[in-house]
Order: structure tokens, then C-alpha cells, then sequence
């Protein structure tokens, strides 16, 4: 769960990097040529990468289990549950708090992308 946020908030760093960075060369003395790349790019017999729809829901469904685990916690501690001590429910408390706002985070900044690109000048 916490891999796939950390994931999702790296590629957004990586996007806004290359989004910065000025183009290698001009236009105009890009090499023209009629070849049609065959094949998927990368290495042959690697593995897909994860496209960000599958990564997003990823952290979205570690997110939701974070929270019926902590509120799960939460419930067993009131009731008494033998088992579920202070400890382990502020813990889990934490992490699905931390979770959560850091995909609070993720979204603002998805957000903002997308309205910076809606705000570009054609």
C-alpha cells in the first residue's frame, strides 16, 4: 500500500522533471525517417509495466484496507476483544491516516497537473 503511493508520487515527480527540462534539439534537425518501430519497446519477454489506472486503484484499494483494518481494530478494542491492545489500533490508526492523506496528496496534485495543462496556451 505504501509502495504504490510512493509510486504514484515518484512518477508524478518524474513527469514534472521531464515537463521542465527544455527539449533536446530543435525541430527542425530532428532526423526524418519513413521506419516504423515493430514491436513493444523495452526488452523482449519483459514484463508490462503497471499501467497508472492499475496503480492508482492499487494504492486507492491499500488505502480502503488500511482503514477497515484500523476501524476493525478500533471495534474489537472497544468491545474488549482479547487481542487488541492500545497499541496495534493507534498504530493502525497512523498508517491509514498517513495513507489516506498521502492520497489526498496524490489527488491535489493530479489536480493541479491537469489544470496547468488545461491552462496552457494553444
Amino acid at each position: 500500500m505504501t509502495h504504490s503511493v510512493t509510486s504514484i508520487l515518484s512518477q508524478i515527480r518524474s513527469f514534472q522533471t521531464q515537463a521542465s527540462q527544455p527539449l533536446a534539439s530543435p525541430l527542425g534537425e530532428m532526423p526524418r525517417t519513413n521506419a516504423i518501430p515493430t514491436g513493444a519497446p523495452g526488452t523482449i519477454g519483459a514484463p508490462a509495466p503497471a499501467s497508472f489506472s492499475d496503480t492508482l486503484r492499487g494504492a486507492l484499494s491499500g488505502v480502503n484496507e488500511a482503514q477497515a483494518k484500523s476501524g476493525a481494530l478500533a471495534r474489537d478494542f472497544e468491545l474488549g476483544v482479547p487481542g487488541a491492545d492500545l497499541a496495534k489500533v493507534m498504530v493502525a490508526s497512523q498508517q491509514s491516516q498517513i495513507a489516506f492523506r498521502a492520497t489526498v496528496e496524490v489527488r491535489n496534485r493530479l489536480v493541479q497537473a491537469y489544470q496547468d495543462v488545461m491552462n496552457m496556451p494553444l
